[in-house]
């Protein structure tokens, strides 16, 4: 097996598989680094915007996507108290289609394959350990998580795909520390036999956190929620339940249309739990590492559009690799690709993430929540305008980008001449 590669992929979620996938297509050799073995569950809304079919069919996996998603979700709520408000959810202008929700153990398992055929090396499960910028380009050290074994792999450029959530020693993963009382933490399970309408995605606000409930894949629903760790310490005290359990009572305590979507289902797998989770924007310049999907950055999950925004960055991010590698691949300009990559991404999310951070400090505020209450009753439409806020109306023209369309297939068609394809 080689050990170098044009890019190492650290990471094989929706943002790591998506950009490995690109590249790979576009002739790059690819390697990606996963340290899971898929399928595996995620702690995640699981909901992807409308915005993202012309993407998903752009990567090989909208079909599939339709046939195994949940159904169709066309309306938002707010579940607050004893206030249930539904609106029509905005539609991205020029799509067809609306947003649905897919376990993240079938939607990995989906973009990850697609990878793989598009000449993609996934090395899975494997661990990335180490990271160092080289002179021309940057060494990873890699370990199997089963047998032990070490690796170490040369890349052009590395991309670091392993999400915000876990601790570690690579310069893109945040140091281990003390939990504090503002950290949020997340939870997730699937239910079945709920009572929740197919097309209705509600916001859940409860003090001390926020969720979201939508159908997904396999008659199931899914319950994905934050909540603050002060406030989970104070749950908590109850003796003898898991914390999940103990979070989806106060839940069900705080909201009436919670409590009646759930109140005949059924839980069907284990309670998750990840955190603390970091919102944010995290686009510091590394010479020849390339954030993607939450290590770019991250909006409170009470907007549902981390996915979105992972395989719609994993988009902008091979766009500008794409053009550095046909203007020559000088190192030397690495770093105008980075800013050219981190003003596209703010352009486009920056204003998701701050509407995100607005809105979940809303959410756990019982006061705030109670004084927008009654304006809401009068005009649900306001919820509408949130989602627009949160990106649910803004689409790329993916696949109708006739320039990257011809970058890609100049790139493959050297690539083969350069190895004798």
């Amino acid at each position: 097996m080689t050990d170098r590669f044009d890019a190492l992929v650290l990471g094989g979620g929706p943002g790591g598989a998506a950009t490995a996938l690109l590249l790979a297509r576009a002739g790059w050799s690819v390697a990606v680094i996963e340290r899971k073995q898929f399928p595996r569950r995620k702690v995640c809304g699981e909901y992807l915007s409308a915005t993202n079919l012309p993407l998903l069919d752009h990567l090989g996996v909208g079909a599939a996507f339709r046939e195994q998603a949940g159904p169709p979700v066309r309306r938002v709520g707010l579940f607050a108290g004893d206030t249930t408000v539904t609106t029509e959810l905005p539609r991205p202008r020029g799509v067809a289609g609306w947003g649905r929700a897919l376990s993240r153990e079938r939607l990995d398992m989906l973009l990850l394959e697609q990878a793989r055929q598009a000449g993609a090396l996934v090395l899975q499960p494997w661990t990335a350990e180490s990271v160092s910028v080289v002179k021309d380009g940057c060494r990873c050290t890699a370990r199997c998580v089963r047998t032990g074994a070490a690796l170490s792999f040369h890349g052009d450029i590395i991309v670091a795909a392993h999400g915000s959530w876990e601790t570690g020693d690579l310069p893109t993963q945040h140091r281990r520390r003390s939990p504090r009382a503002g950290d949020l933490f997340g939870f997730k399970a699937h239910f079945v036999q709920s009572a929740l309408p197919e097309d209705l995605m509600p916001l859940l606000a409860f003090p001390g956190g926020y969720g979201g409930l939508v159908h997904t894949d396999s008659g199931r629903v899914s319950l994905s929620c934050c909540v603050r760790h002060d406030h989970l310490q104070s749950l908590r005290r109850v003796a003898g339940q898991e914390a999940g359990d103990v979070v989806l009572a106060h839940i069900q305590q705080s909201c009436r249309g919670a409590r009646e979507a759930l109140a005949g289902a059924a839980r069907v797998d284990s309670w998750l739990a990840a955190g603390p989770i970091r919102p944010g924007i995290r686009l510091r310049p590394i010479p020849g590492i390339f954030p993607v999907g939450n290590v770019a950055g991250e909006a409170h999950p009470v907007v549902a559009e981390g996915i979105s925004m992972a395989l719609q960055g994993a988009w902008l991010l091979v766009q500008e690799l794409i053009a550095w590698d046909r203007a020559g691949r000088q190192r030397s300009a690495l770093r105008r690709v980075h800013q050219e990559y981190a003003t596209e991404w703010r352009r486009r999310f920056a204003p998701r993430v701050r509407a995100a951070a607005v809105i979940a400090l809303w959410a756990m505020r019982p006061h705030a929540v109670a004084g927008a209450l009654p304006w809401l009753r009068r005009w649900p439409q306001l919820l509408n305008w949130g989602a627009r806020l949160s990106g649910k109306g803004a689409s790329l023209n993916f696949g109708a980008d006739s320039s990257f369309r011809a970058l890609t297939r100049e790139t493959a068609e050297r690539a083969i001449l350069m190895r004798g394809g």
